[in-house]
């Protein structure tokens, strides 16, 4: 009984693998936000994101500069580059679309998004995947 068991156990922690469950995290509400400026957040698994207010539209970002690897894109310089709604790195410049993290200045680089939207109440909260986590007693 237990090697079947174990098997589930496994099969189970592939599924879930292979399946993410989305969470959504709180990170403020939204009134604390400054238009056009970004604030960082520390999300529970360690991770950093930046979170911009821009054109009435709630942004998440990596806050970590792909290039100068450090914690610094909630400080980078908001605003578009040729129509794209942008943030540009505080160190090296290189532009970032908000909507989708694409590098505008160098396309082989590139920066994680994550979905981020503000509840009925107001807070901002963003979309982060979780695995599903199975014990089975042996």
């Amino acid at each position: 009984m237990t090697t079947s068991l174990r098997r589930i156990s496994a099969a189970s922690a592939d599924l879930a693998a292979a399946h993410p469950v989305p969470v959504e995290i709180p990170v403020c509400p939204v009134d604390r936000l400054i238009r056009g400026r970004g604030v960082a957040a520390l999300l529970p698994d360690g991770r950093q994101v930046a979170v911009y207010l821009v054109d009435d539209e709630i942004h998440a970002l990596c806050n970590i500069d792909p290039v100068a690897r450090a914690a610094v894109m909630s400080r980078g310089l908001v605003g578009d580059r040729a129509g794209v709604p942008a943030v540009i790195s505080p160190i090296g410049k290189q532009a970032y679309a908000l909507a989708d993290g694409r590098g505008l200045d160098d396309p082989s680089r590139g920066i994680s998004v994550f979905p981020a939207r503000v509840t009925g109440d107001g807070t901002v909260v963003i979309a982060t995947e979780a695995a599903v986590r199975y014990s089975i007693a042996a």
